[in-house]
């Protein structure tokens, strides 16, 4: 088996991901890899607890390798740390790296050109599957997620904090992917057949957050659940 890490953002894209990839028999996943933002100890993006995350990630039985980031990293910043955290996996004897990336071409090719340059390549289990019937099999296999931060531009802030299930999907505005993969949404998985038991955790308070931006080039209002260890 091809010796693969896979890039993990807590949420469901990455264990869906990590589900696929282990139920085949081509790569062997032994490693997870995550960015963590070094002023605030918390998921790049999902907004998650460092705390969660350890006890998250414990759970899969896999060891976790993170690469922090400060909150104003630019993106020659960001490529050139993420080329450092790569190249020590690959001096570790990996070869691929995994994704939960499903449509989005421009960050496909933006992933494989970043990686081909030190010899590593992509997997993406996830590609070009249909996002609906991602998430229905994501539920019927008994994974569970809780919403942690929702794109004000697509959703109302009494999404953040759902959680996953039959009743979210069908609540979802008509222009909101099902996996939220154009960034509508993120979350925390938290129970699921990868798990050997379900992270326990409280629901804690919504904080707004918003961010300058050039016009509409780029989202600015995002709501945040905060979840706290139990």
């Amino acid at each position: 088996m091809k010796k693969a890490w896979l890039n993990w953002s807590s949420g469901k894209d990455s264990a869906m991901a990590l589900y696929h990839v282990q139920q085949g028999d081509e790569y062997e996943v032994a490693k997870l890899l995550t960015t963590l933002s070094e002023t605030n100890e918390r998921v790049s993006m999902h907004g998650l607890r460092k705390e969660l995350l350890l006890e998250q990630v414990q759970n899969t039985g896999l060891p976790l390798q993170i690469a922090d980031l400060s909150t104003d990293t630019s993106l020659e910043t960001y490529n050139q740390l993420m080329e450092k955290e790569c190249l020590k996996l690959k001096e570790e004897g990996y070869t691929h790296s995994v994704f939960g990336d499903i449509f989005l071409e421009d960050l496909r090719e933006y992933r494989e050109k970043q990686l081909e340059n030190i010899g590593i390549q992509c997997v993406f289990p996830l590609w070009k599957k249909d996002t609906t019937e991602l998430m229905l099999e994501f539920i019927d296999l008994g994974f569970n997620a809780i919403v942690v931060c929702t794109n004000s531009r697509y959703l109302e802030d009494d999404f953040c904090g759902r959680l996953i299930d039959n009743q979210f999907l069908k609540d979802l505005p008509a222009n909101v992917d099902p996996c939220g993969e154009n960034g509508e949404f993120h979350t925390f998985v938290f129970d699921g057949p990868i798990f050997k038991n379900p992270v326990k955790f409280k629901v804690g308070e919504k904080h707004i957050r918003t961010y300058e931006s050039a016009g509409d080039k780029w989202d600015n209002r995002f709501c945040y659940c905060d979840l706290l260890p139990e």
